[in-house]
């Protein structure tokens, strides 16, 4: 059997991961120092943002990887990892520092760690599809296959409401903030080839960037029937609004809507919202 993992910045519901068998591990955060309690709370987070908390992020750990990892392999499973974009992230490189560990003590095992080369459901939906493969008998050479081929089709398009949180993190360069700081202009961010966050285009307000992600939607999207995923930083009118301009433009897969998981969510700040589906390939 081969067993699935990814890690919390992939954003799957708990119902998801439940219904496919899929693994996660964790990606940590402080506010203000101190270590959240419960089950996350999507709109006190970001309210707490807005109200200037500061959140320290940080990428899986060695020694949780190896603890998540290791009873799959002791139990004679292989295991495939997809993880969070490596252009934002140190996590895949961190994985595979203890994957190399744990390969060396089960040789006979397949372990392979491979960047998704996106964030949130544009890393999510691709342990997805590879879980349902797995399931069904994939071989371990075939599901890469499917994680490579589905990396260079995911489609990442967002805007936020303020770059400095971007910026802050280092995911984007002092020009791409600059874009944002005059006469209520949106910038309309892509991940890119290389899992990368650069500029798109620019549209003046929300409700104007809202339709561009529709837009573009219809203008890159080759299957109106594969489930495609929107993520916002507690933002639900803007994500009810963009659910329905995708509908009107002809969506008739599923739309899996998340909020923004916390270290993910940090990062591109109150009010973002995201889009993430399946195009043609990079060139």
């Amino acid at each position: 059997m081969i067993r699935v993992f990814t890690d919390t910045a992939a954003n799957l519901p708990p119902e998801v991961l439940e219904k496919y068998h899929i693994r996660t591990l964790p990606l940590t955060y402080r506010v203000d120092g101190e270590l959240p309690e419960g089950e996350f709370d999507g709109p006190a987070y970001y309210d707490a943002i807005r109200g200037g908390a500061e959140v320290k992020t940080a990428m899986v750990n060695p020694q949780d990887t190896a603890e998540g990892m290791e009873p799959v392999l002791a139990a004679g499973d292989d295991l495939l990892y997809i993880g969070i974009s490596g252009g934002i992230s140190g996590t895949c490189w961190s994985v595979g520092l203890a994957a190399d560990e744990l390969m060396a003590k089960y040789p006979g095992r397949q372990l392979r760690v491979i960047d998704s080369r996106g964030a949130s459901l544009g890393e999510g939906l691709i342990p997805i599809e590879v879980a349902k493969r797995a399931q069904a008998g994939a071989t371990m050479e075939e599901l890469v296959e499917c994680v490579r081929s589905m990396r260079s089709r995911m489609q990442q398009f967002f805007v936020v409401d303020d770059l400095k949180y971007l910026h802050k993190g280092g995911r984007i360069s002092g020009g791409a903030k600059l874009a944002g700081t005059i006469l209520n202009i949106k910038p309309i961010l892509q991940g890119d080839e290389e899992g990368k966050i650069v500029l798109h285009s620019k549209v003046r307000g929300k409700n104007r960037a809202i339709e561009e992600l529709a837009n573009l939607y219809a203008q890159f999207c080759n299957d109106p029937t594969q489930t495609i995923g929107l993520a916002h930083a507690d933002c639900p009118a803007d994500m009810l609004r963009l659910h329905s301009l995708l509908r009107e433009k002809g969506h008739t897969g599923e739309i899996l809507t998340v909020c923004y998981e916390p270290v993910t969510g940090s990062h591109v700040g109150p009010g973002a919202l995201a889009l993430f589906f399946l195009g043609e390939a990079w060139r």
